[in-house]
Protein backbone atom coordinates (compact mmCIF):
# COMPACT_ATOMS: atom_id res chain seq x y z
CA UNK A 1 0.00 0.00 0.00
CA UNK A 2 1.06 3.55 -1.06
CA UNK A 3 -0.37 6.22 1.52
CA UNK A 4 -0.14 9.83 0.16
CA UNK A 5 -0.70 12.20 2.77
CA UNK A 6 -2.32 15.41 0.73
CA UNK A 7 -3.43 13.38 -1.58
CA UNK A 8 -6.04 16.03 -3.17
CA UNK A 9 -3.39 18.55 -3.83
CA UNK A 10 -1.25 18.67 -6.91
CA UNK A 11 1.33 16.62 -6.58
CA UNK A 12 -0.36 14.05 -4.13
CA UNK A 13 -3.03 13.35 -6.98
CA UNK A 14 -0.44 13.09 -8.98
CA UNK A 15 1.29 10.39 -6.74
CA UNK A 16 -1.77 8.56 -5.93
CA UNK A 17 -2.73 8.53 -9.98
CA UNK A 18 0.79 7.16 -10.81
CA UNK A 19 0.47 4.18 -8.39
CA UNK A 20 -3.26 3.29 -9.08
CA UNK A 21 -2.64 3.00 -12.84
CA UNK A 22 0.40 0.49 -11.93
CA UNK A 23 -2.51 -1.62 -10.00
CA UNK A 24 -0.93 -0.93 -6.34
CA UNK A 25 -3.57 -0.34 -3.57
CA UNK A 26 -3.43 3.77 -2.73
CA UNK A 27 -4.51 5.44 0.51
CA UNK A 28 -5.14 8.93 -0.37
CA UNK A 29 -5.13 11.27 3.08
CA UNK A 30 -6.25 14.98 3.19
CA UNK A 31 -8.21 17.30 5.45
CA UNK A 32 -8.96 19.54 2.08
CA UNK A 33 -7.91 22.64 4.19
CA UNK A 34 -6.26 24.30 1.35
CA UNK A 35 -9.49 25.54 -0.26
CA UNK A 36 -10.33 27.53 2.60
CA UNK A 37 -6.64 28.80 2.50
CA UNK A 38 -6.33 29.80 -0.84
CA UNK A 39 -9.71 30.47 -1.67
CA UNK A 40 -10.63 28.17 -4.26
CA UNK A 41 -12.97 25.80 -3.42
CA UNK A 42 -14.28 24.81 -6.45
CA UNK A 43 -10.14 23.42 -7.27
CA UNK A 44 -10.76 21.38 -4.02
CA UNK A 45 -13.53 19.63 -4.67
CA UNK A 46 -12.89 18.65 -8.26
CA UNK A 47 -9.78 16.86 -6.83
CA UNK A 48 -11.19 15.45 -4.38
CA UNK A 49 -13.45 14.07 -6.48
CA UNK A 50 -11.23 12.94 -9.10
CA UNK A 51 -9.16 11.01 -7.34
CA UNK A 52 -11.78 9.08 -5.45
CA UNK A 53 -12.18 7.92 -8.73
CA UNK A 54 -9.18 6.38 -9.38
CA UNK A 55 -8.71 2.56 -9.49
CA UNK A 56 -7.20 1.37 -6.17
CA UNK A 57 -7.70 4.21 -4.45
CA UNK A 58 -9.32 3.93 -0.69
CA UNK A 59 -9.32 8.55 0.18
CA UNK A 60 -9.88 9.43 3.57
CA UNK A 61 -10.52 12.54 4.71
CA UNK A 62 -8.55 13.32 8.25
CA UNK A 63 -5.68 15.85 9.09
CA UNK A 64 -1.82 15.16 9.73
CA UNK A 65 -2.58 16.49 13.16
CA UNK A 66 -4.96 14.32 14.10
CA UNK A 67 -1.46 11.81 15.49
CA UNK A 68 -3.86 9.29 17.20
CA UNK A 69 -5.51 8.17 14.13
CA UNK A 70 -2.50 8.13 11.98
CA UNK A 71 -1.01 4.95 13.27
CA UNK A 72 -4.14 3.37 11.97
CA UNK A 73 -3.73 4.76 8.46
CA UNK A 74 0.29 3.67 7.80
CA UNK A 75 -0.36 0.29 9.04
CA UNK A 76 0.68 -2.21 6.31
CA UNK A 77 2.12 0.86 4.22
CA UNK A 78 4.84 -0.38 2.34
CA UNK A 79 5.66 2.98 1.03
CA UNK A 80 4.60 6.97 2.09
CA UNK A 81 4.31 10.38 0.00
CA UNK A 82 4.34 13.56 2.38
CA UNK A 83 3.11 16.10 0.32
CA UNK A 84 0.70 17.63 2.31
CA UNK A 85 1.45 20.93 3.89
CA UNK A 86 0.31 24.31 3.67
CA UNK A 87 2.46 25.84 0.91
CA UNK A 88 2.02 29.76 0.42
CA UNK A 89 4.58 32.15 1.86
CA UNK A 90 1.73 35.15 1.68
CA UNK A 91 -0.29 32.25 4.30
CA UNK A 92 2.88 31.78 6.42
CA UNK A 93 2.84 35.65 7.31
CA UNK A 94 -0.53 36.25 8.00
CA UNK A 95 -1.22 33.23 10.42
CA UNK A 96 2.38 31.32 11.49
CA UNK A 97 0.92 29.23 13.52
CA UNK A 98 -1.20 27.13 11.32
CA UNK A 99 1.39 27.45 9.36
CA UNK A 100 3.81 25.60 11.91
CA UNK A 101 1.14 23.39 12.92
CA UNK A 102 0.37 21.44 9.32
CA UNK A 103 4.26 21.51 7.90
CA UNK A 104 6.35 21.27 11.62
CA UNK A 105 4.28 19.15 13.76
CA UNK A 106 1.94 17.57 11.19
CA UNK A 107 5.69 16.02 9.57
CA UNK A 108 6.13 14.64 13.75
CA UNK A 109 3.08 13.25 13.91
CA UNK A 110 3.13 11.49 10.59
CA UNK A 111 6.95 10.40 11.05
CA UNK A 112 5.87 8.83 14.55
CA UNK A 113 2.94 7.22 12.70
CA UNK A 114 5.01 5.55 10.30
CA UNK A 115 8.31 4.79 12.96
CA UNK A 116 5.15 2.79 15.43
CA UNK A 117 3.20 1.21 13.00
CA UNK A 118 5.47 0.82 9.89
CA UNK A 119 9.05 1.08 10.39
CA UNK A 120 10.34 -0.38 7.09
CA UNK A 121 8.39 1.54 4.95
CA UNK A 122 9.66 4.01 2.32
CA UNK A 123 8.76 7.77 3.07
CA UNK A 124 9.55 10.81 0.59
CA UNK A 125 9.19 14.26 2.24
CA UNK A 126 7.73 17.25 -0.35
CA UNK A 127 10.35 20.06 1.18
CA UNK A 128 10.73 22.92 -0.87
CA UNK A 129 13.69 25.19 -2.04
CA UNK A 130 12.60 28.18 0.42
CA UNK A 131 14.89 26.31 3.15
CA UNK A 132 17.93 27.68 1.97
CA UNK A 133 16.07 31.42 2.39
CA UNK A 134 18.45 34.62 1.86
CA UNK A 135 21.37 32.32 1.59
CA UNK A 136 20.30 31.93 -2.10
CA UNK A 137 20.51 35.64 -2.50
CA UNK A 138 24.44 35.97 -1.35
CA UNK A 139 25.35 33.91 -4.30
CA UNK A 140 26.89 35.59 -7.14
CA UNK A 141 24.39 36.65 -10.12
CA UNK A 142 24.76 38.41 -12.89
CA UNK A 143 21.42 40.95 -14.15
CA UNK A 144 21.04 39.69 -17.90
CA UNK A 145 18.37 41.43 -20.05
CA UNK A 146 15.91 38.69 -19.27
CA UNK A 147 16.55 36.77 -16.30
CA UNK A 148 18.98 36.72 -13.41
CA UNK A 149 21.69 33.90 -13.86
CA UNK A 150 24.47 32.25 -11.31
CA UNK A 151 27.63 33.25 -11.87
CA UNK A 152 31.13 30.81 -11.58
CA UNK A 153 30.80 27.96 -9.11
CA UNK A 154 27.00 27.94 -8.50
CA UNK A 155 26.26 28.09 -12.47
CA UNK A 156 25.47 24.45 -12.16
CA UNK A 157 22.40 25.65 -9.81
CA UNK A 158 22.29 25.53 -5.74
CA UNK A 159 23.75 22.09 -4.55
CA UNK A 160 22.43 20.51 -1.17
CA UNK A 161 25.31 21.67 1.03
CA UNK A 162 24.37 24.96 1.01
CA UNK A 163 23.81 25.97 4.53
CA UNK A 164 20.04 26.64 5.50
CA UNK A 165 21.34 28.59 8.79
CA UNK A 166 22.41 32.44 9.89
CA UNK A 167 19.41 33.76 7.26
CA UNK A 168 16.19 35.08 6.83
CA UNK A 169 13.64 32.68 6.09
CA UNK A 170 9.53 33.39 5.56
CA UNK A 171 7.90 31.50 8.95
CA UNK A 172 6.89 29.06 5.91
CA UNK A 173 10.48 28.30 5.31
CA UNK A 174 11.24 27.96 8.74
CA UNK A 175 8.22 25.72 9.20
CA UNK A 176 9.31 23.46 6.37
CA UNK A 177 12.91 23.60 7.41
CA UNK A 178 12.02 21.97 10.80
CA UNK A 179 10.00 19.34 8.82
CA UNK A 180 13.01 18.63 7.03
CA UNK A 181 14.97 18.27 9.46
CA UNK A 182 12.81 15.86 11.09
CA UNK A 183 12.69 13.83 8.32
CA UNK A 184 16.20 13.83 8.46
CA UNK A 185 17.04 12.56 11.41
CA UNK A 186 14.27 9.63 11.63
CA UNK A 187 16.20 8.64 9.13
CA UNK A 188 19.28 8.74 10.66
CA UNK A 189 18.39 8.09 14.32
CA UNK A 190 15.62 5.52 14.29
CA UNK A 191 16.78 4.03 10.49
CA UNK A 192 13.49 5.12 8.80
CA UNK A 193 13.95 4.79 5.02
CA UNK A 194 13.40 9.04 4.49
CA UNK A 195 14.08 11.05 1.96
CA UNK A 196 13.80 15.10 1.42
CA UNK A 197 13.24 16.58 -1.87
CA UNK A 198 14.13 19.89 -1.57
CA UNK A 199 11.41 21.43 -4.56
CA UNK A 200 11.81 23.68 -6.93
CA UNK A 201 8.67 25.04 -9.11
CA UNK A 202 6.52 21.84 -10.02
CA UNK A 203 3.89 22.29 -12.56
CA UNK A 204 1.34 20.53 -14.83
CA UNK A 205 -2.53 19.46 -14.89
CA UNK A 206 -4.61 20.17 -11.77
CA UNK A 207 -2.89 22.88 -10.40
CA UNK A 208 -4.77 25.43 -9.29
CA UNK A 209 -2.72 27.85 -9.54
CA UNK A 210 -3.56 32.05 -7.83
CA UNK A 211 -1.69 34.37 -7.07
CA UNK A 212 -0.06 33.35 -3.85
CA UNK A 213 1.13 29.92 -5.22
CA UNK A 214 1.78 27.56 -8.32
CA UNK A 215 3.34 30.50 -10.36
CA UNK A 216 3.29 29.37 -13.40
CA UNK A 217 0.05 27.53 -13.77
CA UNK A 218 -1.27 31.43 -12.25
CA UNK A 219 0.32 32.82 -15.49
CA UNK A 220 -1.18 30.09 -17.65
CA UNK A 221 -4.71 30.54 -16.14
CA UNK A 222 -4.13 34.62 -16.24
CA UNK A 223 -2.96 34.27 -19.99
CA UNK A 224 -6.33 32.01 -20.79
CA UNK A 225 -8.91 34.17 -19.24
CA UNK A 226 -7.56 37.92 -19.24
CA UNK A 227 -6.79 38.10 -15.24
CA UNK A 228 -3.94 40.93 -14.56
CA UNK A 229 -0.98 39.71 -13.42
CA UNK A 230 1.21 41.62 -10.55
CA UNK A 231 4.82 40.95 -10.60
CA UNK A 232 6.45 41.83 -7.75
CA UNK A 233 10.64 43.09 -8.85
CA UNK A 234 11.24 43.27 -12.16
CA UNK A 235 10.33 40.05 -14.19
CA UNK A 236 13.53 38.74 -14.38
CA UNK A 237 13.12 36.25 -11.45
CA UNK A 238 14.40 32.59 -12.45
CA UNK A 239 13.29 28.96 -11.06
CA UNK A 240 14.20 26.13 -12.61
CA UNK A 241 10.57 24.51 -13.09
CA UNK A 242 9.54 20.92 -13.26
CA UNK A 243 6.88 19.12 -14.94
CA UNK A 244 4.61 17.16 -12.51
CA UNK A 245 5.24 13.47 -14.08
CA UNK A 246 9.30 14.28 -13.60
CA UNK A 247 8.65 14.77 -10.07
CA UNK A 248 6.47 11.55 -9.30
CA UNK A 249 9.38 9.84 -11.53
CA UNK A 250 11.69 11.07 -9.06
CA UNK A 251 9.64 10.01 -6.08
CA UNK A 252 9.09 6.74 -6.95
CA UNK A 253 12.92 6.19 -7.58
CA UNK A 254 13.71 7.29 -4.67
CA UNK A 255 11.10 4.82 -2.99
CA UNK A 256 12.93 2.33 -3.89
CA UNK A 257 16.42 3.14 -3.31
CA UNK A 258 17.48 2.60 0.43
CA UNK A 259 17.93 5.71 1.90
CA UNK A 260 17.98 6.92 5.72
CA UNK A 261 17.75 10.90 5.81
CA UNK A 262 19.34 11.50 2.10
CA UNK A 263 18.26 15.03 0.43
CA UNK A 264 17.94 15.66 -2.93
CA UNK A 265 17.34 18.96 -4.66
CA UNK A 266 14.77 18.29 -7.26
CA UNK A 267 14.10 20.60 -9.85
CA UNK A 268 14.38 20.94 -13.80
CA UNK A 269 18.01 22.36 -13.25
CA UNK A 270 20.20 25.09 -15.23
CA UNK A 271 18.20 23.51 -19.00
CA UNK A 272 14.75 23.80 -17.19
CA UNK A 273 15.59 27.80 -15.65
CA UNK A 274 12.60 30.04 -16.92
CA UNK A 275 12.29 33.74 -15.68
CA UNK A 276 9.24 35.87 -15.06
CA UNK A 277 9.06 37.44 -18.28
CA UNK A 278 10.46 34.49 -20.10
CA UNK A 279 7.08 32.57 -18.88
CA UNK A 280 5.04 35.73 -20.30
CA UNK A 281 7.00 35.05 -24.00
CA UNK A 282 6.35 31.44 -23.50
CA UNK A 283 2.74 31.91 -23.03
CA UNK A 284 2.35 34.34 -25.58
CA UNK A 285 3.64 31.88 -28.41
CA UNK A 286 2.02 28.96 -26.67
CA UNK A 287 -1.25 30.66 -26.49
CA UNK A 288 -1.45 33.65 -28.39
CA UNK A 289 -2.34 35.67 -25.87
CA UNK A 290 -0.21 37.67 -23.12
CA UNK A 291 -1.55 38.77 -19.81
CA UNK A 292 -1.47 42.11 -18.94
CA UNK A 293 0.84 43.06 -16.16
CA UNK A 294 1.74 45.99 -13.19
CA UNK A 295 4.89 45.73 -11.28
CA UNK A 296 5.08 46.36 -7.65
CA UNK A 297 8.17 46.48 -5.00
CA UNK A 298 9.97 42.62 -4.20
CA UNK A 299 8.07 40.80 -1.42
CA UNK A 300 10.15 39.78 1.21
CA UNK A 301 12.30 36.72 1.11
CA UNK A 302 11.79 36.25 -2.12
CA UNK A 303 15.01 34.76 -3.99
CA UNK A 304 16.27 36.67 -7.39
CA UNK A 305 17.36 33.10 -8.75
CA UNK A 306 16.69 29.67 -7.43
CA UNK A 307 17.92 27.06 -9.90
CA UNK A 308 18.67 23.61 -8.46
CA UNK A 309 22.01 21.41 -8.85
CA UNK A 310 20.57 17.97 -9.32
CA UNK A 311 23.13 15.82 -10.17
CA UNK A 312 23.31 14.05 -6.65
CA UNK A 313 19.61 12.96 -7.74
CA UNK A 314 20.98 12.73 -11.15
CA UNK A 315 23.94 9.97 -9.34
CA UNK A 316 21.96 8.92 -6.49
CA UNK A 317 18.51 7.79 -8.34
CA UNK A 318 19.29 7.70 -11.41
CA UNK A 319 17.31 10.21 -12.71
CA UNK A 320 17.07 13.29 -14.60
CA UNK A 321 14.27 15.54 -16.50
CA UNK A 322 12.42 14.71 -19.36
CA UNK A 323 9.66 17.09 -20.50
CA UNK A 324 10.57 20.32 -22.10
CA UNK A 325 9.02 23.41 -21.43
CA UNK A 326 7.41 23.65 -24.66
CA UNK A 327 5.47 20.33 -24.15
CA UNK A 328 5.31 21.01 -20.89
CA UNK A 329 3.49 24.30 -20.67
CA UNK A 330 1.98 23.51 -23.89
CA UNK A 331 0.08 20.38 -22.09
CA UNK A 332 -1.07 22.72 -18.76
CA UNK A 333 -2.40 25.17 -20.60
CA UNK A 334 -4.37 22.15 -22.40
CA UNK A 335 -5.08 21.34 -19.57
CA UNK A 336 -6.69 24.36 -18.53
CA UNK A 337 -8.39 25.25 -21.65
CA UNK A 338 -10.82 21.73 -20.91
CA UNK A 339 -10.58 21.78 -16.93
CA UNK A 340 -9.40 24.49 -15.18
CA UNK A 341 -9.67 28.11 -16.46
CA UNK A 342 -12.82 28.38 -14.48
CA UNK A 343 -11.76 29.01 -11.28
CA UNK A 344 -11.33 32.11 -9.76
CA UNK A 345 -10.17 33.26 -6.40
CA UNK A 346 -12.51 34.09 -3.38
CA UNK A 347 -13.15 37.71 -2.76
CA UNK A 348 -12.64 38.30 1.13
Amino acid sequence: MIVVSGGAGFVGSHVAEFYAHRGERVLVVDDRSRADLLGVEQAQLDNWEWVKRLPNVEAVEASILDADLLPDLVAGARAVVHAGAQTAVTVSLIDPRTDFLVNALGTMNLLEAVRAAAPRAALVFCSTNKVYGENVNALPVRRERMRYAFEGEWQAGVPETLSIDHCEHSPYGVSKTTGDLYVQEYGRLYGLRTAVFRMSCIYGPRQWGVSDQGWLAWFARAALTGLPLTIYGDGRQTRDVLYVSDLVAAIDAALETELHGEVFNIGGGPDLGCSLLEALEWLERLAGRRPSVRYEDWRPCDQRIYVSDTRKAQRRLGWQPRVGLELGIGSLLEWLRTSGSQVRERVT
